[in-house]
């Protein structure tokens, strides 16, 4: 059975088609700059990448792009050979636990909390009617970003500000990256061979979150009521006091929708070092004892340090183990060390030797990476959303 996996933002589409049961890659491929005049796409299949190149005008035409690339490589004889696509959705909001068929109430439902997503969405959106009117006859389903971090308790998702905030506006932490943070719980399931796992999952990347997650559920995250919350990353800020959004707006003459802009687009990595977003350009300026390189580093450690810290406590000290996924955590192996280094008063080690090995572009991609005397033992395990995604998918077409 051939399920295709879409996940579809404001100026791209990627997709996936996978083989089920077996959960193999047939071909992958990544859209870029819709809506620009500089419009291209990567196709990856047999392991080769092919770029293609033409101006793609909206996500419809992206759609076709897609199509079209399945039918040239023959890896579907006719698109009727596809039974079922399952759609990344950022944000599901209270309504929303799980992956759900989509139907024109689903539909209106992600439109109404676009209020919550207005970067996200209506890519998601877009992507959702292309591939609707593309194969109107295939069951699409929704996986929602937040719908995993539903298990959390009222006082770890409500904030401190006039409940009614909650009430009339949907106001409280939701969380993100819950699919990654799915895939994670369950893959360490398997690997640790009991279901009631209590984790901390630091997906770590352009964008970054960490999971408190307690008998395999999760009862705590870091990105609040947008991803905009929590640990700084990339571009985004992370936590900041909420009164330096008006401080800076009497002073700068900017409007709220402009600094939030900036927080989200131009802060965290980026605004510290003033030249990258990269790690991978940090780690270059680290070398060249760039001094706003090693602060943004020193600020992006210390920062996951504090949380990992807080969810041990929140986990009484009862964890299975601490896991690094998504493209940082699985491959900046220094940065790793910098991290489990700093948890040393709590017993929690890292084995040096080991976790040089690890990293997609070494031989070893998942495993441990602390010795046996460490309090806590340390993971490596590489995420894949898109097969959670084509995983939940599956359940409805089976």
């Amino acid at each position: 059975m051939k399920i295709l996996c879409v996940n579809a933002g404001s100026s791209s589409l990627k997709f996936q088609l996978f083989e089920m049961p077996e959960g193999k890659v047939i071909i992958s491929g990544y859209i870029e700059k819709i809506g620009e005049p500089d419009s291209f796409w990567n196709t990856k299949i047999n392991g080769e990448k092919i770029r293609g190149e033409k101006v793609i005008t909206n996500h419809t035409e992206a759609v076709q792009v897609l199509i079209d690339e399945l039918l040239k490589y023959k890896v579907v004889e006719s698109m009727d050979e596809i039974k079922a696509v399952g759609h990344r959705v950022v944000h599901g909001g209270e309504k929303y636990s799980d992956a759900v068929l989509i139907d024109d109430q689903v539909i209106q439902d992600i439109k109404d909390l676009t209020k919550l997503a207005h970067l996200h969405h209506p890519g998601n959106l877009a992507g959702i009617e292309a591939m609707k009117e593309a194969l109107p006859n295939v069951p699409m389903v929704a996986v929602f970003d937040t719908a995993f971090h539903q298990t959390m308790p009222e006082e770890n998702y409500i904030y401190p500000v006039p409940y009614e905030w909650y009430e009339k506006y949907g106001v409280r932490k939701y969380g993100f990256h819950g699919t990654s943070h799915k895939y994670i719980t369950q893959r360490m399931q398997e690997i640790l061979g009991k279901e009631n796992i209590n984790i901390i999952n630091c997906h770590i990347g352009s964008g970054s979150s960490i999971c408190c997650i307690k008998d395999g559920k999760s009862i705590d995250t870091t990105m609040g009521l947008t991803p905009l919350d929590g640990l700084m990353m990339g571009t985004r800020s992370g936590s900041i006091d909420p009164s330096t959004i008006e401080y800076v707006s009497k002073e700068s003459g900017m409007d709220v929708s402009e600094i939030t802009n900036i927080l989200n687009k131009k802060s965290g990595l980026l605004g510290v070092s003033q030249k990258y977003a990269d790690h991978r350009d940090i780690e270059k300026g680290m070398e060249e004892n760039d001094h706003l390189c090693v602060l943004a580093n020193d600020m992006y450690v210390d920062r996951v340090v504090n949380y990992i810290a807080q969810y041990y406590v929140k986990l009484d000290g009862k964890v299975d183990a601490i896991v690094f996924t998504a493209g940082l955590g699985e491959n900046a192996r220094e940065f790793r060390e910098e991290i489990i280094n700093k948890l040393g008063s709590l017993g929690i080690k890292i084995d040096h030797d080991a976790n040089m090995q690890y990293a997609a572009y070494c031989d070893k991609q998942e495993g441990i990476v602390s010795p046996e005397d460490s309090k806590v033992p340390v993971y490596v395990v590489p995420t894949n959303e898109e097969l959670m995604i084509i995983l939940d998918t599956y359940k409805f077409v089976k």
